[in-house]
């Protein structure tokens, strides 16, 4: 099974989940395709993320997270000792989201909920100091605007890596990456 973990106010509805959708169903694998709407509370999405992977058996599993969800993919693939692909992942979110402390809403779903100093403290407590290289492919564009991909770059060296000159936080051109992403994941 991939999992595909979406970012801070995202959903399963997201342009790249929906990408990854589209491309492992024309791979006639679309059964294997797994992208939850995850409670924004750090601790509660661990808790959906692990178990879903209890139901698909923890070592078919590989995952694919973004910005927010590149950050508890680490978490998970240094835990259940998984692969993992990154795109854009967030380094220290407990640190990049203290200015968004209050009322938030899902971009996609609309839900409202209050962003709190605890949502933050339980990010920092998934914090993985050290990681397995070869368990990740990380891609990265030089031009998020959000995230400085220096930080991922630093903190996955010694892992694949693709560094795509300019770009955005959105990874606008990730289509052209799918098939490397599924291939890493070894579900092509």
């Amino acid at each position: 099974m991939l999992i595909y973990i979406h970012g801070f106010n995202s959903s399963a509805l997201s342009f790249k989940a929906g990408l990854m959708r589209e491309r492992l169903a024309a791979l006639g694998r679309g059964a294997g395709f797994a992208c939850p709407d995850l409670d924004p509370h750090p601790k509660r999405a661990i808790a959906q993320l692990e178990a879903l992977m209890a139901g698909a058996g923890s070592t078919s599993v590989a995952l694919v997270g973004s910005s927010l969800g590149g950050y508890y993919a680490t978490y998970l693939a240094e835990k259940h000792g998984v692969r993992a692909a990154l795109i854009n992942p967030a380094v220290r979110p407990y640190e990049g989201l203290r200015d968004y402390v209050g009322l938030q809403r899902n971009l996609y779903t609309g839900a409202q909920y209050e962003f709190t100093a605890q949502h933050l403290a339980e990010l920092r407590a998934l914090e993985v100091a050290r990681i397995t290289p070869e368990r990740y492919l990380l891609l990265v564009t030089t031009g998020d605007e959000v995230l400085d991909y220096r930080l991922a770059a630093a903190k996955y060296s010694g892992c694949e890596q693709i560094v795509v000159e300019g770009g955005d936080h959105g990874f606008s051109g990730i289509a052209d990456y799918l098939d490397v992403i599924i291939g890493f994941c070894g579900k092509k």
